[in-house]
C-alpha cells in the first residue's frame, strides 16, 4: 500500500482528496509530507462498509448486474495458495485476484 499511496499523494491535484479505503498497511518510510500539506491535498481514510454493501451487491450479482469475475486473473489450485498470495502481495504477472480452488 505505501507505494501506491505516495504516487497518489504527489499525483493529486492541488486541494484534491486522497481517500484510502480498506485495511490499515503498518507503517509508511518516505510518505511525501511536503506535497501533502503544501498543496492542500485533503486525506480521508477508513474501514469499508462491507456489512452495508454485501447484501445489495449480492443481489445485484445474482441478477446479472454486476461481474465479479472481471476482476479474476489467476485460478489456482489451494494447494498452490502460498505461490497465489506471492504473485499477489508482489503484483507479478499481472495479479490483481487469485481464486483458490479445493
Amino acid at each position: 500500500m505505501a507505494p501506491s499511496l505516495r504516487i497518489t499523494v504527489v499525483a493529486c491535484r492541488s486541494g484534491g482528496t486522497v481517500s484510502v479505503i480498506g485495511v490499515y498497511g503498518g507503517f509508511i518510510d518516505k510518505f511525501p509530507v511536503g506535497s501533502w500539506m503544501n498543496r492542500s491535498i485533503t486525506l480521508r481514510t477508513g474501514q469499508a462498509h462491507v456489512h452495508r454493501y454485501l447484501e445489495p451487491l449480492l443481489r445485484r450479482i445474482e441478477a446479472g448486474e454486476i461481474d465479479p469475475t472481471r476482476i479474476i486473473t489467476h485460478r489456482m489450485s489451494l494447494e498452490d495458495a502460498p505461490r497465489g498470495y506471492e504473485l499477489f502481495k508482489e503484483k507479478q504477472d499481472r495479479c490483481e485476484k487469485v481464486v483458490l480452488t479445493p
